[in-house]
């Protein structure tokens, strides 16, 4: 039986420059940019944007809410994003394909419709912000804990038969475990991490290496759990933490912060200094400073000092661009950021600040 059929018919997403003078001036057209793209499975928000404008961050302030369409800031397979001139100024707009009508007019995003061509459609998921494998890199980054997150968190107290070391499909007995969540990392603490690296001073957290997953079998104190996966051997008093699959979305709206923000970046991935497009690092300012998910933030490499061949006296260079970074997750002191451009090999304790 049919659950429902959809007429065609011409639905358009506007997507229009602001009037205001100041947004107007941040948002600029990329030079060699197409008239038309089709979006296509794999394509993410970021990538199109780029296509368009010379700062793909800047997609959420040109785009125009349709009340008309269901879900209007979601995009999908098949859709067509054109350039137009309205009053002289550049406008994309957003040619909803059939298919993505058919998903703005019903509601169950699992219902199978015909379209006036005798052919069922299976409904696609709209394209996320970023890439879900940028998303993987921020799961096997350490996480950091705070000093207080390390005393507070639960850890494991004894497993079966009396083992020193546990692995996969061993049973571990835990205390502190809350029971609003039913899967859990474990991981040890290790190396600190500090607001002021380079004098090794203000301790923002430490590095907890993920160890394992663990699903729990039995609440109680102590509670049973099972090890799910390990990747490193489990031990007497590690600690556990709420799996980080649940901490974070693939989907952000880039803006810039709301304050005046400066900070440093004070970890990478494990064995590297630098990092590239799409790799993930932590810098030491968090939502004490502001900061929130979504917020972009340019990071510069401090200029060299050089001697003027003049004067004879050494000079400070100006800082240099080397790209752009999104806030993913954020913590009071520290948050973490995904690399979303780099002109250059982004380092380690390269500064941030507002774009």
């Amino acid at each position: 039986m049919f659950k429902g059929y959809i007429l065609p018919s011409l639905l358009a997403i506007v997507l229009i420059l602001p009037t205001t003078a100041t947004i107007a001036d941040n948002v600029s057209l990329k030079e060699g940019h197409p008239d038309r793209h089709t979006v296509a499975k794999g394509d993410t928000l970021w990538d199109i944007a780029g296509k368009f404008l010379r700062d793909p961050w800047l997609w959420p302030e040109i785009w125009e809410i349709n009340p008309d369409i269901d879900n209007p800031h979601l995009i999908y397979p098949g859709d067509v994003i054109f350039l137009e001139y309205v009053d002289g100024k550049p406008v994309l707009k957003v040619d909803r394909g059939e298919a993505s009508r058919q998903r703005s007019a019903m509601s169950d995003p699992n219902t199978v419709i015909l379209s006036p061509f005798p052919r069922a459609t299976k409904l696609d998921h709209a394209i996320p912000t970023i890439p879900y494998d940028a998303i993987r890199q921020f799961l096997d980054h350490p996480t950091i804990m705070t000093p207080e997150e390390v005393k507070n968190a639960a850890y494991v107290t004894a497993s079966e038969e009396g083992r020193l070391i546990s692995g996969t499909s061993h049973r571990l007995y835990v205390r502190g475990i809350p029971n609003t969540y039913s899967e859990f990392d474990i991981v040890r603490p290790g190396r600190p991490y500090y607001n002021d690296p380079k004098r090794k001073k203000d301790i923002l957290g430490y590095e907890a290496i993920r160890l394992a997953t663990a699903n729990v079998e039995a609440f109680g104190d102590p509670a049973t759990l099972r090890i799910k996966h390990s990747a490193r051997e489990v031990l007497i008093g590690d600690r556990l933490i709420p799996s980080r699959q649940q901490a974070i979305s693939q989907n952000f709206h880039p803006k810039a912060p709301e304050e005046q923000v400066t900070g440093q970046i004070i970890s990478v991935p494990a064995g590297i200094t630098r990092v590239s497009q799409f790799q993930i690092a932590v810098i030491n300012i968090g939502t004490n400073q502001g900061l929130k998910t979504g917020n972009i933030l340019s990071v510069f490499q401090k200029g060299e000092r050089v001697r003027d061949p003049i004067t004879r006296r050494n000079i400070q260079l100006p800082d240099e661009r080397a790209g752009v970074m999104m806030v993913v997750r954020t913590l009071d002191r520290f948050s973490y950021v995904l690399v979303m451009e780099a002109s250059r090999d982004i380092r380690l304790y390269d500064m941030v600040r507002n774009p």
